[in-house]
């Protein structure tokens, strides 16, 4: 095994423990720092390219043979910045209940609305005030999962980038285009500028999802359940789709209907 000497944090006290607390009660609007845990979002982000600005990882998990410990040496060995602490300090840091035994701060450049609607093809999924994290968060799961080339997060949505976010999306959002803290108007106009055709989800009177001509540059906007897309950015959208539904239910789960649209798109576009 692999012998690294790693600084040493044993007080919950200690300026390290304060400086991820911190980003966990206030998520970086910008996007540019974000909170990791757990060895699948660390990875995840060492895989897209981001640059660490601190790892820290339970000392326990050094002296034997872990995931965490493999993955910490790993990052140490090319420079990152590693630091070692108790189990104690390490739940200090971690923002979950239960700590997984590594925590990080990563960096990632932010992007407008204009270079996600940037390739030819662009399928740009636009969540409209969709508050809750973890419905955002596996929003964005989909439409990777899906195909889409990029997500605009605007209004009053939750912050993609945030913990709660990134773990709902399972890292997703560190491998796709996105682009946060947007004006739908705003992103409306990018998207006229780009050629792009903007369909908006509505309860009724839109077509069916397989009724849609899915091709070339699109932006697909979902609004949060409940209240959906308001009258007026339905209105400034250039078409309307409508998931068919029994009679009683008056919306899905966003994640659900971004789902069903984004896999009737894929039938359409792959």
């Amino acid at each position: 095994m692999l012998e690294i000497r790693m600084k040493s944090i044993t007080s919950r006290q200690n300026p390290t423990v304060r400086a991820f607390r911190d980003l966990a009660d206030s998520p970086d609007p910008a996007g540019m720092r974000v909170l990791l845990d757990g060895v699948h979002l660390v990875r995840d982000a060492q895989a897209a390219g981001a640059t660490f600005e601190l790892v820290a990882v339970d000392g326990s998990r050094l002296d034997r043979d872990t995931e965490e410990g493999d993955l910490a040496r790993t990052l140490a060995t090319s420079g990152v910045e590693v630091v070692s602490g108790t189990s104690a300090v390490i739940a200090a840091m971690s923002p979950v209940t239960t700590s997984t035994g590594i925590v990080a701060i990563a960096r990632r450049q932010p992007l407008s609305a204009a270079a996600v609607f940037g390739p030819l093809n662009a399928f740009v999924i636009v969540a409209v005030d969709v508050q809750d994290p973890g419905n955002l968060g596996g929003l964005i799961r989909t439409a990777e999962a899906g195909g889409a080339s990029g997500v605009l997060a605007c209004g009053a949505s939750a912050n993609p980038f945030s913990w709660k976010s990134l773990r709902g999306s399972m890292g997703s959002a560190l491998r796709l285009p996105i682009a946060s803290g947007l004006r739908v108007d705003d992103v409306l106009q990018d998207a006229r500028s780009a050629g792009a055709r903007t369909i908006a989800t509505t309860p009724r009177n839109g077509s069916g999802p397989d009724d849609v001509d899915w091709s070339a540059r699109v932006a697909l906007l979902l609004g949060a359940e409940g209240p959906g897309l308001s009258d007026a950015i339905a209105a400034s959208c250039d078409e309307r789709v409508t998931i068919p539904m029994a009679a009683g239910v008056e919306s899905l789960n966003v994640a659900v209907a971004g789902g069903i649209l984004i896999y009737a798109a894929r039938r359409r576009r792959v």
